[in-house]
């Protein structure tokens, strides 16, 4: 998919929002890319997943490992498309992620981590320490978009399908606190705080 499909898409369905965000990396930002919107039409999911399988089908990957729960639907598309098994890491009681629900990952096991958006790329870190302390052996990482513009490090091979310049900003350098505003929490890590 060329980027202009991909941003044509996201424009479809409503998935790029404006207004005064907090994210889940805690950083606030005036632009808040909401995956779900795209990924809840089932067409959609898989195109832009086959799309993003096809950066690393060179890579001869056994599994696919997402956060949730954001990367989920991403993460299970893309290990479809390339025709292997779709893990995730979910967080614990204590907040930290790890893998449950019978998930395993056999030792020495070619990985690739799978996110929706990336900002910070705490989630997919998180995700990859997991698979290591699982003997995995994570070979790269992907996400549908990179709102850091290409800045993002993940210590392993990363390609993102879009790459967008979004700012965001830590709270007490907030122009949009500044201004008076209150940020909105739209990401999934906050319903864990409420339940």
């Amino acid at each position: 998919m060329k980027r202009e499909e991909i941003l044509k898409l996201l424009e479809l369905v409503g998935a790029v929002r404006t207004g005064h965000f907090e994210l889940s990396s805690g950083r606030h930002s005036g632009t808040y890319i909401q995956c779900a919107l795209v990924l809840e039409h089932p067409e959609h999911a898989e195109q832009l997943g086959r799309a993003l399988a096809d950066l690393f089908r060179d890579l001869s990957v056994a599994c696919v490992v997402s956060p949730a729960l954001g990367g989920i639907l991403a993460g299970y598309e893309v290990a479809r498309a390339l025709g292997v098994r779709s893990l995730f890491v979910e967080r614990d009681r204590s907040g930290q992620m790890a893998l449950r629900r019978g998930f395993e990952i056999n030792p020495g096991e070619r990985v690739l981590v799978i996110e929706d958006v990336w900002t910070t790329g705490g989630s997919t870190r998180e995700a990859i320490g997991v698979v290591e302390e699982e003997g995995g052996l994570v070979v790269a990482a992907g996400a549908l978009i990179d709102r850091s513009g290409g800045r993002l490090e993940l210590n392993v091979p990363s390609r993102a399908l879009l790459e967008m310049e979004v700012p965001s900003f830590e709270p007490d350098e907030c122009p949009l606190c500044r201004a008076g505003g209150t940020p909105t929490r739209p990401g999934s890590r906050y319903l864990r705080a409420r339940s």
